[in-house]
C-alpha cells in the first residue's frame, strides 16, 4: 500500500506520526448563520466592509455596452432607463449582501402584475418596468419543499420565495423563480447548501480566522504605543514603606507627585541618592512585515491585491501594481459573466419592452465595459486609428456618411472623441446619395454635350 504523504515515525515527522501537527483538523465555523455577527462585523471592521464592498462595486461601476443594429437612439434610450432606474445601484446592492450573508435576491418589479406568477415577456406592455427590489436571504423565505422540477439552470432551486413581514416590500408575497436573479456568495457542495436552506455562504467565513489576527494584530500594534516609553524607579526598602503606610507612605506618594509634575524634556528628576530612575525604549521592529503578511493573506483569499485592497502598491523595484490589478479586472470579467450576465440578458429584454415596446432584436449581445482605463495618450491613438479606418471605409464607398457619423460617435464612449456628432447632423447625412452614386446621373447640360449612340465620337 502506497500513501501520497511523507511519514518518518523515528523523527515523529509526518501527518500520521505521533506529533502535535497530526492532531490538527478543521471544523465547521457555520459563521454565516449568525446574521447579528455578518452585520457586526461589516459595521465594524473596514477589511471585512472592503472585501464585501470592492468586488461588488467593480463588477457594476462601469456598465455595458450593447452590441446590436438597433438605432442608436434607441440605445442611448435604454442605457438611460438604466440609469434612471437605478439599475447598478441595485445590482450592486444584490452582490453586496450576497458576498455578505451568502446570498441575496432582485425581484423585477412589473407594474400590475402578480409576482407569484411565472414571467412571460409577451404580457410586458410599455412603461410597466419599475426596477428591481433587493432582498437579502434573510428578507426572503425559499420553498424547499416545492423546487423547480424543469430542466435548466434552475433546475432543482427553489421556485417560489416567500417574503418575510419584516421586509420593505413586497411583504408575505410569494415570487416565482423566474422573475428574481439569484445571486450566491461562496458556492457550496449539495449537502452543505442544504444545511444553509439553499443558500451559499458568505465570503467571510473561510478568512474568518485571518480577520480575527489581522485585527487583533493592528490592535495590538497601536496598544504599543502607549507602552513606547516606560519608566521605572527603585525604591529602597519600598514594601516596608508600604506597610507601614501613616505619614511615611504619604511622603513617598508627595515624592513621586513631585516628580510627574516638573518632570519634562527639560526639567530634572529630584531623587533620594539610593533611588534608581531608569527608561526602557520599546523597539517595533517587524511589526510591520507582521501586518502585511496578515494581509497578503487576507488579499490571497479574496483575490483581491493589495494595491486595490490596501491601496498599497507591492514591494519590490519597478512594482506599480498595474499587473495584479490586470490580472484581478480579468477575474472581474469572469465573475461578471458568470454571476451577472444572465440576469442582465433577462433584465434587457424586459426593458427594452418597457422601454421601446418591442422586444430586442435577433442576434443581439453586450458585453461589459472593461475596467482598465485607458491614458489619454491611448485613447488618442485608438482615436485615430478609429478616424482613419471610417474614412477609408467611405472612401472605398462601402458605408454612407451616416454610418459613418454613426460610427464615430459610438467611438465616443472609448476615445472621447467626436461626442458632440448631433442626432441632426446624421440625419441630414441620411439624405445624402448612395456610396458611389456620385457623378452616375448627369445633368440635362452634361446630357446635350455627350454624342448619341448612333452618332461617332468625332461628329
Amino acid at each position: 500500500m502506497t500513501k501520497d504523504s511523507f511519514e518518518n515515525f523515528a523523527a515523529r515527522v509526518g501527518l500520521q506520526a505521533n506529533n502535535q501537527n497530526a492532531a490538527s483538523h478543521y471544523t465547521f465555523d457555520l459563521i454565516s448563520r449568525n446574521r447579528v455577527q455578518m452585520e457586526a462585523v461589516y459595521r465594524s471592521s473596514w477589511i471585512a466592509g472592503m472585501a464585501v464592498d470592492l468586488v461588488a462595486q467593480d463588477m457594476t461601476r462601469a456598465g455595458i455596452e450593447l452590441q446590436s443594429d438597433l438605432d442608436p437612439q434607441d440605445k442611448d434610450r435604454l442605457n438611460k432607463a438604466l440609469e434612471r432606474l437605478q439599475i447598478w445601484n441595485q445590482l450592486c446592492d444584490t452582490v453586496k449582501w450576497s458576498r455578505l450573508y451568502g446570498g441575496a435576491i432582485a425581484v423585477m418589479l412589473i407594474d400590475g402584475q402578480d409576482v407569484s406568477t411565472p414571467l412571460r415577456m409577451d404580457t410586458i406592455a410599455k412603461g410597466q418596468f419599475k426596477g428591481l427590489l433587493v432582498l437579502d436571504r434573510w428578507l426572503v423565505q425559499p420553498s424547499l419543499e416545492d423546487l423547480v422540477t424543469e430542466y435548466g439552470p434552475h433546475l432543482g432551486k427553489p421556485k417560489y420565495y416567500t417574503v418575510v413581514a419584516d421586509a420593505q416590500a413586497l411583504i408575505n408575497q410569494r415570487i416565482h423563480y423566474s422573475r428574481v436573479i439569484r445571486l450566491e456568495g461562496v458556492q457550496l457542495p449539495y449537502w452543505q447548501r442544504i444545511a444553509e436552506n439553499g443558500w451559499g455562504q458568505s465570503v467571510l467565513e473561510r478568512l474568518w480566522d485571518r480577520l480575527i489576527a489581522f485585527d487583533s494584530t493592528s490592535s495590538g500594534a497601536s496598544q504599543l504605543v502607549y507602552k513606547a516609553h516606560l519608566r521605572t524607579y527603585k525604591v529602597k526598602d519600598l514594601r516596608g514603606l508600604i506597610a507601614t503606610g501613616g505619614r511615611v507612605f504619604e511622603a513617598l506618594v508627595k515624592q513621586i507627585d513631585m516628580i510627574r509634575l516638573y518632570q519634562s524634556n527639560e526639567g530634572l528628576t529630584l531623587m533620594d541618592a539610593s533611588d534608581e530612575f531608569e527608561a526602557h525604549q520599546y523597539a517595533f521592529s517587524g511589526l510591520s512585515d507582521l501586518l502585511l503578511s496578515f494581509g497578503e493573506q487576507i488579499s490571497g483569499a479574496l483575490q483581491i491585491p493589495l494595491v486595490r485592497l490596501f491601496g498599497q502598491s507591492p514591494g519590490g523595484l519597478n512594482s506599480s501594481g498595474d499587473s495584479d490589478l490586470r490580472t484581478y479586472y480579468d477575474n472581474v470579467a469572469a465573475w461578471q459573466d458568470k454571476d451577472l450576465r444572465p440576469g442582465v440578458t433577462t433584465l434587457l429584454e424586459v426593458i427594452s419592452l418597457s422601454v421601446l415596446g418591442r422586444p430586442m432584436p435577433d442576434g443581439w449581445d453586450f458585453h461589459f465595459n472593461p475596467l482598465w482605463q485607458l491614458t489619454d495618450t491611448e485613447k488618442a491613438d485608438i482615436g485615430s486609428k478609429d478616424t482613419a479606418s471610417i474614412v477609408q471605409a467611405y472612401d472605398a464607398g462601402l458605408i454612407s456618411r451616416a454610418t459613418g457619423l454613426k460610427e464615430m460617435r459610438q467611438s465616443s464612449q472609448t476615445t472621447g472623441l467626436w461626442s458632440n456628432i448631433t442626432d441632426e447632423d446624421i440625419e441630414e447625412a441620411e439624405n445624402d446619395p448612395p456610396p458611389g452614386s456620385e457623378g452616375l446621373e448627369l445633368t440635362d447640360a452634361e446630357e446635350e454635350t455627350q454624342p448619341s449612340q448612333n452618332e461617332p465620337a468625332g461628329a
